[in-house]
């Protein structure tokens, strides 16, 4: 009976915030129970703890690999077309997408300190200068959410990064989340419309989004994909 009342003692505080000085205790004392008591203190300490971590993930929508549960919302569901939808530019002012229709788009989420970002801010905006004025649009959407590769403020910040890579790569509107619970609604219309390899979620920065004249996104194009790869398909939209 002391042995079990200590063991309710010590499970009193695995609800709470157990110290790693009770975690090594537990730990040596666990070798020198008899095979019984060892059974029931398993149960006893491990079951508190797997009901603590899931209750401090909850809500979320991203696994540790990356994959994502499936969102849904009103907005995503019933948008016809990205016209739909209005965003905020990178000084907070809204943009309804509206303004684009008729024209091709290419939808990315962008990053400053990617491995994958000179390549793309450069392409990007060989891509605008060859086809902008045949009706091109490049949005950008910067991203903070793939290890915090985009770190840089909205506003003057944003603009002044741009323009110090010499990346005149298109329209800069506001960070967003593309993937989770709190992912722009914009996004969750792209990834329900042309869902990626495996799982819908966005898998990292630079992921491409094309978009014909009636404001449907047509294709997505990997991280990997270089921009200039993609020419042919715009082509065949302007």
């Amino acid at each position: 009976m002391q042995d079990i009342a200590k063991i309710n003692s010590r499970i009193r505080i695995a609800h709470g915030n157990l110290s790693l000085l009770r975690h090594r205790s537990l730990c040596n004392n666990f070798k020198t129970m008899d095979p019984l008591m060892r059974r029931r203190r398993l149960c006893l300490i491990w079951l508190p703890l797997v009901s603590v971590n899931c209750a401090v993930t909850k809500g979320r929508n991203l696994s540790s690999n990356g994959k994502e549960e499936n969102i849904s919302t009103t907005m995503a569901e019933q948008a016809n077309s990205i016209y739909d939808f209005t965003v905020k530019d990178t000084y907070g002012n809204d943009v309804s997408l509206e303004q684009y229709r008729g024209h091709v788009v290419l939808v990315v989420n962008i990053a400053s300190q990617c491995g994958l970002t000179k390549n793309n801010y450069k392409k990007l905006t060989d891509l605008r200068e060859k086809y902008g004025d045949k009706g091109l649009k490049i949005l950008n959407f910067p991203c903070n959410q793939f290890g915090s590769q985009m770190p840089e403020a909205d506003g003057e910040p944003m603009v002044c990064h741009l323009r110090d890579a010499k990346a005149d790569i298109g329209d800069v509107f506001q960070k967003v989340d593309v993937n989770g619970a709190n992912a722009a609604p914009l996004y969750q219309y792209l990834k329900a419309k042309q869902g990626g390899t495996l799982v819908s979620a966005i898998k990292w920065n630079f992921t491409k989004f094309l978009v014909n004249k009636e404001g449907i996104p047509i294709k997505r194009y990997a991280p990997t994909t270089d921009p200039m790869d993609i020419a042919k398909d715009i082509e065949k939209l302007l």
